[in-house]
């Protein structure tokens, strides 16, 4: 085949066009995070479904559309438990996860809803740049996730019948603890307990399965359990419940996007703690407004006996955690060390 001038000079025009058109293609990527928790809008709804909105929203406009997320929650992507080993394998990009529910993988995770430990969200918050922060962070690295925004939540109890305030309500309870530390605190007063996520607590206390709910005031509101409910126990004063939530992204897929992405990625995740951490505040007052509208009795844990469960909490749960590995044992030693 001769090639002319004029094939050589029209080839030469629609070069630009065609790599342009592949430089805009290989930029766009598409990421997607997935939550449990019911979904809503940018403005309405669970904040946590929020904060992902709003993520996603930054994200697309301060990257001027080379960067898109895609929300899925009520975990309608994947299920709840496997989406932590998910992001671990690339499988899935982000998720906004409670912590404790990948400690079976990685069983330090277990100390973002250790009973007593974190008692104030002042407390909590410290723990970004603390040294129990840094290492927490550290040890997710090398399991192939990274800490993307911290979000921490306070919790209450819900019961079908009697309240569970103090320890000595717990006996011949069955009880939904969130974490195999909570769960050794409530056997070590007298409850049974199950093990399952949040998003299933309703079904567990309307056959009867489960009595009292321990989790995030949040979560008591968005699955509706004030419906099953006689009495609250509040978080919004004092609490042994206090759990890390974060969102955390795949290492393999951050790893793949150029150094300015990733940069914006952390710069947003970093400007919505301040969201996330007023959107726990205002839970917990208007669970308190939800509950007592439903007809249940509340009441707010008192230092007295926020005292007594962490008596408990640290014969059982600190103790067990502290046993399982070197590391276990000095993130809890650092994690002591913020007041």
């Amino acid at each position: 085949m001769t090639l002319t001038r004029r094939t050589l000079v029209a080839a030469g025009l629609a070069a630009p066009a065609i790599l342009s058109l592949g430089s805009r293609a290989r930029a766009a990527t598409t990421l997607k995070i997935s939550h449990q928790f019911p979904g809503g809008t940018i403005d309405e709804g669970d904040f946590r479904d929020r904060a992902c909105r709003k993520f996603a929203a930054a994200l697309a406009e301060r990257s001027k559309g080379a960067l898109e997320l895609q929300v899925y929650p009520g975990s309608s992507l994947m299920k709840t438990n496997a989406q932590f080993g998910a992001i671990r394998k690339g499988a899935l990009d982000m998720t906004l996860y409670p912590s404790p529910y990948a400690g079976g993988e990685v069983p330090e995770m277990n100390i973002g809803l250790m009973p007593g430990l974190v008692t104030s969200y002042a407390q909590a918050t410290a723990w970004k740049t603390a040294p129990v922060g840094r290492k927490l962070t550290e040890i997710l690295e090398s399991k192939g996730v990274v800490v993307v925004s911290w979000v921490w939540q306070a919790g209450g109890v819900a019961s079908r019948d009697r309240p569970l305030f103090t320890p000595s309500d717990a006996k011949g309870l069955k009880v939904r603890g969130g974490s195999r530390e909570m769960d050794l605190m409530m056997k070590a007063a007298g409850a049974a307990t199950l093990s399952i996520p949040s998003n299933e607590s309703y079904a567990a206390m309307q056959t009867g399965a489960c009595d009292a709910v321990i989790t995030s005031s949040t979560s008591l509101i968005s699955f509706r359990l004030e419906e099953l409910s006689k009495s609250l126990t509040s978080g919004a004063q004092h609490t042994y419940w206090l759990m890390w939530e974060p969102i955390m992204m795949s290492k393999i897929v951050f790893d793949r996007l150029p150094k300015d992405q990733q940069d914006l990625i952390m710069t947003i995740g970093s400007e919505l703690e301040a969201f996330g951490q007023k959107g726990a505040k205002d839970d917990d007052t208007r669970v308190e407004q939800v509950f007592a509208k439903a007809g249940a009795k509340v009441q707010q844990l008192d230092e007295k006996t926020l005292g007594q469960w962490r008596d408990i909490a640290k014969d059982t749960a600190w103790k067990d955690f502290a046993g399982k590995s070197a590391s276990c044992a000095e993130l809890l030693k650092l994690a002591e060390q913020v007041s």
